[in-house]
């Protein structure tokens, strides 16, 4: 199969314009990164990013061997003269699938406001946990040889800790997917609430990528919405943290024609979009 070109502010985004063209995930796909996009001067001389993309070849296995051939026609009419007096037995049916909104899928809509009971505390005790979160990060930084600068602030009402960093080429603090700062953030989660009462959620974030992120799930939510009502299909969206999960479900939720629920084990669970009976 030859490669097709897609094109998109960032690669990320371009992936998934494949995999909507493609009706497939990531993973069964074959991808060239062209051109990893620009974002020029103050938005002026910006270039999209490019890929080539194509189905992954998938070798079949080799038929086996029947050394023998069996008589099949012989042996169902003997059965049939054998049973011939016997009363007619109504196949058994399989129990029609259903699609069960599980203990996870709740967890993915679930509003984050109500996950948990947030604890006052002390200006002592939030200027302890900024100064944990700070020691870890810089013990980080300083062995990916890193110069970030970390700003820092302690949302009372929400019991959050929102943490930002500043510097040059931060996209290596994103990662893939966010899957870098993800992980920064589960770990500054375990620091900071090692030893104390009650959770204190850590969100990271740099360059407004969280912003940029929740912007893209939505509109990837809204055109899976469109190709499943065209098309009358089913979509299975790429493995996704339970943040971003939650970000499609409440995309919609209230539309008309499509439903959205999860499936799948961590750390490949995903949300599937289909259309509503």
């Amino acid at each position: 199969m030859e490669f097709k070109e897609f094109s998109a502010k960032t690669v990320d985004e371009a992936i998934t314009k494949a995999c909507l063209d493609f009706e497939t995930s990531s993973e069964n796909l074959e991808i060239q990164v062209l051109f990893e996009g620009s974002s020029g001067f103050l938005g002026f001389g910006a270039k999209p990013a490019r890929i080539n993309v194509r189905r992954k070849e998938v070798s079949l296995p080799e038929e086996p061997v029947i050394e023998e051939a069996v008589p099949v026609k012989e042996e169902r009419k003997e059965v049939k003269k054998e049973f011939k007096n016997e009363p007619k037995r109504e196949p058994k049916r399989e129990p029609k699938k259903e699609v069960r909104r599980t203990e996870a899928h709740k967890e993915d809509v679930k509003p984050q406001h109500e996950e948990r009971k947030v604890v006052e505390r002390t200006e002592e005790e939030i200027t302890a946990v900024k100064a944990d979160a700070e020691k870890f990060l810089n013990g980080v930084f300083k062995a990916m040889e890193l110069e970030v600068e970390i700003k820092m602030e302690y949302k009372s009402a929400e019991g959050n800790l929102e943490i930002e960093f500043l510097g040059e080429d931060m996209g290596i603090l994103i990662g893939k997917r966010g899957q870098t700062l993800d992980s920064l953030q589960y770990l500054t989660s375990l620091v900071v609430n090692k030893g104390r009462q009650g959770y204190i959620r850590v969100k990271l974030d740099t360059e407004d990528y969280r912003n940029r992120r929740k912007e893209t799930l939505e509109n990837l939510a809204k055109s899976i919405a469109y190709k499943v009502r065209k098309t009358r299909k089913p979509v299975s969206l790429e493995p996704m943290n339970p943040y971003e999960r939650r970000i499609i479900h409440s995309a919609l939720q209230g539309n008309r024609y499509v439903e959205t629920y999860s499936e799948g084990n961590e750390p490949y669970r995903h949300v599937v979009v289909k259309l509503k009976k």
